[in-house]
């Protein structure tokens, strides 16, 4: 989703929007001409912008998420739905410089940004038997689709001296179909209720998108992320406690001449398997941008973003023929949002594996 700094060329440009100045004529032709100069400043601060937008899509990773898999081909089908808001103040430019006059443009932004997504990921993939560096191989490859939506309701003020412009305004975009390609390897080794994971992955740029739109399901450019996980796992007491943590690099946004900075990632879960099928937890993530965008107009600052997500999940194993069939709800509520709009979001998750010929928790991999 295009995060609220997006928008503000959208605002700008938009035909519905409207020009109020001040009392007298000459104040009007003032201050219209200094919401021009912004507007006109405006596409390489809304375009240049993709802040808050990660490749990395916090919640991936679950409970066991570093367990042995049973080699063999295996599927998931993830339904994602999020809903999140950011407030004005996220895409605040506070400073421009105007022509020869050089007055400084104080911009205020008063905008209330509300967007959804309803996806569904599949994510088929492959276990090797034949152990690599004494650990378990896998390789998968994840696609996805859905609809996108956002809306943008508020307004912009622009002063310098005794002139003001003021646009209001509301605009609204919305997107059906597909996303990028998002391939995986991964290697696990297990020492009894001790697994460790090494993984990397990557974004292949191939879903809609479009620079100028709101809603994108296309990340717009490349992008590299590597990372390791643990997982405990006492069978014979069903204790569970799942993290993975990870740095993504994202390449140059060549349509914008952007390119985000290095982001780090932690997802965790705890569960308990009540029965030897039924399992009830708690799961989270943080997520922090920890080097400065490169590509945004000066006065954007650093634009790292950063969130925080806390919540229960619940998770049922199940024979389907000679296949072990795994399901789980998860959902999370954000927090300690920066530089990116926050909200809530829920997985649900179908997988078919290999059945195992040990107990069945042992095999299971949640994302």
């Amino acid at each position: 989703m295009r995060l609220i700094r997006r928008a503000i060329l959208r605002l700008a440009a938009d035909r519905r929007w409207r020009l109020v100045g001040l009392s007298t004529p000459k104040c009007i032709i003032a201050a219209a001409s200094l919401a021009a100069a912004t507007i006109t400043t405006a596409p390489n601060i809304a375009y240049a912008d993709e802040g808050g937008i990660s490749f990395w899509l916090p919640g991936l990773f679950g409970s066991l998420a570093a367990a042995p898999q049973v080699p063999g081909w295996a599927v998931g089908i993830v339904y994602y739905h999020t809903s999140v808001s950011a407030e004005g103040d996220v895409a605040a430019a506070r400073e421009v410089i105007i022509g020869r006059l050089s007055p400084t443009i104080n911009v205020n932004l008063n905008l209330d940004l509300k967007a959804t997504a309803d996806l569904v990921v599949v994510d088929p993939g492959y276990t090797f038997a034949t152990q690599v560096f004494g650990g378990q191989f896998n390789i998968n490859v994840a696609g996805f689709f859905g609809r996108e939506t956002g809306q943008i309701n508020g307004t912009l003020t622009a002063t310098s001296g005794p002139f003001v412009a003021t646009s209001q305004g509301s605009i609204s975009d919305s997107l059906t179909s597909v996303g990028d390609l998002i391939p995986q390897m991964s290697l696990r080794w297990n020492s009894g209720v001790n697994n460790w994971m090494v993984y990397g992955m990557g974004d292949v740029p191939v879903g809609n998108y479009n620079s100028a739109n709101l809603a994108n399901l296309g990340l717009g450019h490349g992008a590299a992320d590597v990372g390791a996980g643990y997982t405990y796992f006492d069978q014979k007491a069903g204790h569970e406690f799942s993290i993975v943590t990870g740095f993504t690099y994202n390449l140059l946004n060549s349509s914008i001449g952007y390119q985000n900075g290095v982001d780090w990632h932690v997802d965790w879960g705890a569960s308990q398997f009540v029965t030897k099928q039924l399992q009830l937890g708690v799961v989270g993530y943080f997520f922090q941008q920890i080097t400065p965008d490169i590509g945004a107009s000066a006065f954007l600052g650093a634009n790292e973003s950063r969130v925080a997500g806390i919540g229960p999940q619940i998770g049922y194993l199940f024979p389907v023929g000679n296949l072990q069939g795994y399901i789980n709800l998860k959902g999370y509520w954000e927090f300690a949002a920066e530089n990116r709009a926050s909200g809530w979001n829920t997985w649900l998750t179908l997988s078919l594996s290999p059945s195992a010929a040990a107990s069945a928790p042992k095999a299971m991999l949640t994302k």
